[in-house]
């Protein structure tokens, strides 16, 4: 009755499940030229796949009235009876159809290609019925899906890895991370923007009806100067918080860069099995709290040596970033990393050029990596389902059409209402 149709018989064909019905009237239909009832001539059969039956495609094969117009002043001739409730004009599959196929793609994390083969469709259906479908949910939920989005993160993401790709390959992700900084849940994706500049970001922010730009408190985001600018034009009201995850990776940057150097400087060649430095190359990158006893001794043996006395200043320095953010007290971290941040800006012996670059950056970014403390906002979460953006690319081995992986994207990490 879901569908309007009635269940006259039933075979097996191959893997498919074959159900003949007659579609359930109410009398002959109207003409939809001139509206007026015509008189039945003959029927047809409509054939449809339906959702399938314990894992096997189903299809519907639909005896469809056809009728034909009596009225003298109108051009049609033939018509067949209204099949809306079955299914769309000219799809080859039911309306219920849209929604499995939205809760296998969605809540299963099924692949295109694994649901076509449920269905008995091609792949080139299934995607546009998902597409088709997703578009309806955006469209119904309209600008109210961004109520309350108090808290956004951005970054950039590379969809594709092949030339002449849309945005040339990347896209700037933009995500709702209002529920995690408040305790209430998990991020959202609000959408992906072709392209990795500031003005893939400003383009999609006045876009946005003005209130939600009114709405938006927070930005967090890493440390591309871009986005910040973007986001300083858009909503200048909003505090922009540099990620401490990418504030740290920097740290470790400039002390892998600084381990380089001084192994150049002193062994004149890069690192090799044996050299000092080279062996404790991941062990410098560890936290201070979890050093094991034989991880610490060997990082003394290194230090003891005065030819490596800007490798331990700058593995200090990136060990204090990471105390300062691992304080629970907020006003004690923030004071920390102050006092880190202006001990490396000025005032630093010679011989120790990463780490003065790395002062530079912390000072000009210094408001959005302070800010963090105040708002606790983290990119985390962004860069996490920037993680499971590449696991549904890894699963659909690649996309070629930037809609078609957006639309797919906002199913997967999107939280939409199916």
């Amino acid at each position: 009755m879901e569908l309007g149709v009635r269940i006259t018989d039933a075979a097996v064909a191959g893997e498919t499940t074959v159900l003949w019905c007659d579609l359930l009237t109410d009398g002959p239909g109207a003409c939809p030229g001139c509206g007026l009832v015509g008189v039945y001539r003959d029927s047809v059969e409509r054939r449809v796949s339906d959702v399938p039956v314990v894992g096997h495609p189903m299809q519907l094969r639909v005896r469809v009235p056809r009728y034909r117009c009596v009225h003298d002043g109108c051009t049609r001739e033939i018509f067949a009876h209204d099949t809306s409730k079955l299914a769309r004009p000219g799809a080859s599959t039911t309306r219920r159809c849209g929604e499995y196929v939205l809760r296998r793609l969605a809540i299963d994390k099924a692949t295109v290609a694994a649901v076509a083969r449920e269905l008995g469709r091609s792949w080139n259906t299934v995607n546009t019925v998902a597409v088709a479908a997703t578009e309806a949910l955006l469209l119904s939920a309209g600008p109210a899906r961004l109520d309350g989005v108090a808290v956004i993160g951005v970054d950039e993401h590379r969809w594709a890895h092949v030339v002449g790709a849309d945005g040339g390959g990347f896209v700037t992700v933009i995500t709702d991370l209002t529920d995690v900084v408040a305790g209430r849940g998990r991020a959202r994706l609000l959408d992906l923007v072709p392209g990795r500049s500031a003005e893939a970001l400003r383009t999609w922010l006045q876009a946005r009806e003005p209130s939600f730009r009114e709405q938006v408190r927070v930005v967090a985001m890493d440390g591309f100067g871009g986005y910040k600018n973007a986001a300083t034009d858009t909503v200048p009201d909003a505090v922009t918080v540099m990620d401490p995850f990418h504030v740290v990776a920097l740290a470790g940057h400039k002390l892998d860069l600084c381990r380089q150097r001084v192994q150049q400087d002193t062994r004149g060649h890069r690192g090799r099995s044996g050299d000092p430095l080279y062996r404790v190359r991941r062990t410098l990158r560890t936290r201070l709290g979890l050093l094991t006893d034989k991880q610490r001794a060997r990082l003394e043996a290194v230090f003891a040596s005065e030819e490596h006395v800007a490798v331990e200043v700058t593995w200090w320095t990136y060990q204090q970033i990471i105390a300062a953010y691992a304080t629970e007290d907020r006003p004690r971290g923030k004071v920390a990393l102050t006092e880190v941040i202006d001990r490396i800006r000025a005032g630093l012996p010679a011989g120790l050029h990463e780490l003065a670059a790395l002062g530079r950056t912390l000072y000009r970014r210094r408001d959005d990596v302070l800010a963090y403390f105040d708002h606790r906002a983290s990119n985390g979460p962004t860069e996490a389902i920037n993680g499971r953006l590449e696991a549904l690319r890894r699963n659909a081995l690649g996309f070629r059409n930037l809609i078609n992986y957006r639309i797919r994207s906002l199913l997967h990490c999107g939280a939409l209402a199916l």
